[in-house]
């Protein structure tokens, strides 16, 4: 059986080098290449791969979000996460999101190409660093920032901008204290308000702050 892979990362070169290591073994084909989510969501439904192998910070829609939407549409397809990041918000984003898989840049091609085998059979991998962070997560559930707690279905990005609204940022604000644009960030606005079922930034300042998140709400 050969397993079709479509691989997302927003660095040309290191998914150029990760395209090399995945086709030399016989047993993996990369059938797209693609730099952001949004590209990642197209070529998805486009070639139906059996596994989708993305970092988690790209432009225009993250790998969590993106994960998100490539399992509502596709829900027996494998998604492995590989990303720098191994922290607790992230981990826990992309499990939430029906990711089956999570290694961190630096993993070795072999354990790259047996994930990759792995998880297209149904198996959840996850590298050494990672496996201990999801035990951290579970054993210290109760230390979670309050903005993961009151609003887990939130993307990493997604709850950083909600922080920003809490205390009053405008879009320009979020883009520049975030280093995105602000097309962008109106993407992640309306992201918080369709997730959370709110009409507009000012009730999601108004329920970020109920939460917790910025000053207190004013009665």
């Amino acid at each position: 059986m050969t397993v079709r892979v479509v691989l997302a990362d927003d660095h040309p070169m290191y998914r150029y080098g990760l395209a090399a290591v995945l086709q030399q073994a016989d047993s993996v084909e990369v059938v797209a290449s693609v730099g952001d989510g949004d590209e990642l969501v197209r070529a998805a439904a486009e070639h139906r791969p059996d596994v989708v192998v993305t970092d988690l910070t790209m432009p225009d829609m993250d790998g969590v979000e993106a994960t998100r939407r490539l399992l509502e549409a596709q829900p027996e397809l494998a998604v492995l996460v590989l990303t720098m990041h191994e922290d607790d918000e992230h981990v826990f984003a992309a499990l939430r999101a029906g990711a089956r898989g999570y290694l961190v840049k630096g993993a070795g091609g072999v354990e790259i190409v047996s994930a990759v085998v792995a998880v297209a059979s149904g198996d959840a991998v996850y590298g050494g660093p990672v496996a201990r962070r999801i035990i951290g997560i579970f054993a210290e559930v109760g230390d979670e920032p309050p903005s993961v707690r009151a609003f887990p279905d939130l993307t990493p990005r997604e709850r950083e901008v909600l922080e920003l609204l809490a205390v009053g940022c405008k879009n320009h604000e979020i883009a520049r204290r975030l280093t995105l644009s602000e097309k962008t960030v109106r993407n992640h606005v309306s992201q918080v308000l369709m997730k959370l079922h709110l009409p507009d930034r000012t009730a999601a300042a108004l329920k970020a702050r109920e939460a917790g998140l910025g000053p207190p709400p004013t009665r």
